[in-house]
C-alpha cells in the first residue's frame, strides 16, 4: 500500500517530468534557462559544489545536508547518487522538495562539529525528480570531465554502470520558480 505522501510526490514528479524535459531540450538548442534569483549562469556552470537538504512536509529543512557534483544542465542542477544516500531516499518517500546551495565551502561534517558556511551562499528551493535519459546522463559527465578532472576518472564508470543497474539515480533539482 503507497502511503499519502508518497502518491503526491510521485504525481508531482509525474507531472514536473514534461516541462523539465522542454527545459533541457531549449537548453540544448542554445537558449539560456533563467537562472534562480540571486544566481547567474556562469555561476551554476562553473562552481564545483551544491549543497542539497531535502525539505520536509511541513517546509523545515531536514537535518541531512551534504555537498555533491553537480552539473546546471537545461535550467536545473543534476546530480546523480546511490540509492542509499539520503536524497534518493528522501525523494523516494515523497520529499521532492530541496534547498540548494551553490558554492565550495568545504565538508559539511567534520570531525568535530559542522561546517554551516555554505548558508552565506547564494541558495533556492527546489523540485526533486528521478530522471532516467540516457543522453542527459552523458551530457552530465561530459560535464563532470570538464569540472572535475582530477576525480571522474574514479569515478565515471560506477556512476555509469549505477545508473544502468539501478544502484545509482540521477536526479533532476528545477528551481521552484520554473517548476510550476
Amino acid at each position: 500500500m503507497i502511503d499519502r505522501r508518497t502518491f503526491l510526490g510521485a504525481a508531482a514528479a509525474t507531472l514536473l517530468w514534461p516541462a523539465a524535459r522542454v527545459l533541457g531540450a531549449h537548453h540544448e538548442a542554445g537558449e539560456k534557462s533563467a537562472a534562480p534569483k540571486g544566481l547567474s549562469e556562469s555561476v551554476l556552470e562553473k562552481t564545483g559544489f551544491a549543497y542539497v537538504s531535502p525539505l520536509l512536509g511541513d517546509g523545515e529543512e531536514s537535518n541531512c545536508h551534504g555537498e555533491v557534483w553537480y552539473g546546471w544542465l537545461g535550467g536545473a542542477v543534476v546530480i546523480i547518487t546511490s540509492q542509499q544516500t539520503w536524497k534518493a531516499r528522501a525523494l523516494a518517500k515523497g520529499l521532492s522538495r530541496a534547498r540548494i546551495w551553490v558554492g565550495d565551502h568545504g565538508r559539511w561534517k567534520r570531525m568535530v562539529g559542522r561546517n554551516e558556511t555554505f548558508r552565506k551562499a547564494p541558495h533556492f528551493d527546489a523540485i526533486g525528480s528521478a530522471v532516467k535519459d540516457d543522453a542527459l546522463l552523458e551530457r552530465l559527465l561530459a560535464l563532470y570531465e570538464k569540472k572535475y578532472p582530477d576525480e571522474i576518472a574514479d569515478w565515471r564508470d560506477r556512476m555509469r554502470k549505477g545508473y544502468h543497474d539501478g544502484s545509482r539515480v540521477m536526479i533532476r533539482y528545477q528551481p521552484a520558480s520554473s517548476a510550476g
